[in-house]
């Protein structure tokens, strides 16, 4: 499954976007430093029921942004995405 694909699911899921999680997160102070992955996953399995492999892709867009390593850019692999660059506004916005 590509990192959008795992963003798109939790959307549909949740109902809320990735960017919307990130808002959450911060509200919460769960974009600092010293916040660890655990202390996140442990509050999207409470909430909103997500397991580890959504869980994780929230946590890198809620630490690292949007941004993702270009190997997995057309690589064909298991977790292959489109573009380098995850869209976090939802997935009915999302350009063509």
């Amino acid at each position: 499954m590509s990192f959008q694909a795992y963003l798109d699911t939790i959307e549909d899921k949740t109902g809320l976007t990735p960017r919307q999680f990130i808002d959450l997160a911060e509200e919460k102070g769960y974009d600092a430093d010293s916040v660890k992955a655990g202390v996140i996953l442990d509050w999207l399995k409470t909430d909103y029921g997500l397991g580890r492999g959504h869980g994780m892709a929230l946590v890198h867009v809620i630490k690292k942004g949007p941004q993702i390593d270009a190997k997995h850019v057309g690589s064909g692999g298991t977790h292959n995405d489109d573009s380098d660059v995850l869209w976090l506004d939802g997935k009915a916005s999302r350009p063509a």
